[in-house]
């Protein structure tokens, strides 16, 4: 196991889309690994490294609320963009032609304690020292100061993280007695399998993924991640 950490992060709002909702948005009960480590990216990542999640606490009750969002229905294309970069034309949309109102279920005022390490994917910056202890310090300053690239999200990107604090311990005492005993979460994604292999190919990365999946339990309001990815990840 590479350098780990421990995080709280909470928000007023958060969706961990189930996959099998084609229309609208329903969320998961908990967060995915997969969210987390997006979440955790908007702090620092290089394609030298990759996060994995080891325990998800969840401290408050699980709260659901129905709300309705305006959403566009399409997206710019990677193609236009890259035409634009080369001198062509502007990629717009224009969201009168393009909006369409969904309801979705979402989570309410969560706060969560994420266990979590990295390890060197072997991706080597040309003349950067790409160690461990590199990484390690730059993310351990980055989550002291608060820093971040951009704005973390839990889920979706209307739902911005509040705060994201460091600490040595996750206070499992402050978990709701709500949440005592055990809770079969059911089949749950666990995050997606690009089949790069987060390797570059020519330079870029693939689009092409699997989605992963996983049974977790939550047994009073801790999820150990890392012994569910070894006994039953599946695709």
């Amino acid at each position: 196991m590479g350098y780990g950490f421990k995080i709280i992060a909470e928000g007023d709002y958060a969706c961990f889309t189930r996959p099998e909702q084609k229309i609208e948005r329903v969320s998961y009960d908990v967060p995915t690994p997969g969210a987390l480590e997006g979440m955790i990216k908007c702090i620092y990542w290089k394609p030298a490294i990759r996060y994995v999640i080891d325990r998800i606490v969840v401290f408050n009750p699980i709260e659901f609320e129905n709300i309705r969002r305006n959403e566009v229905k399409e997206k710019i294309s990677f193609n236009k963009v890259r035409s634009a970069m080369n001198g062509g034309e502007s990629p717009e949309i224009f969201t009168k032609e393009n909006i369409s109102q969904r309801a979705g279920m979402v989570l309410k005022n969560v706060r969560y304690g994420i266990e979590f390490h990295f390890e060197l994917t072997g991706i080597k910056s040309d003349n950067e020292d790409e160690g461990e202890e590199k990484h390690y310090n730059i993310l351990l300053r980055r989550l002291r100061n608060g820093q971040c690239f951009k704005q973390p999200v839990f889920g979706c990107r209307e739902f911005s993280v509040k705060s994201i604090r460091l600490t040595e311990e996750l206070p499992l005492d402050e978990i709701s007695p709500l949440l005592a005993g055990d809770r079969d979460l059911g089949i749950m994604l666990y995050g997606m399998k690009f089949k790069d292999g987060g390797i570059p190919v020519n330079g870029k990365f693939s689009d092409s993924a699997d989605a992963v999946y996983y049974h977790p339990h939550l047994t009073d309001g801790v999820i150990d991640v890392a012994r569910y990815r070894r006994d039953t990840l599946c695709l």
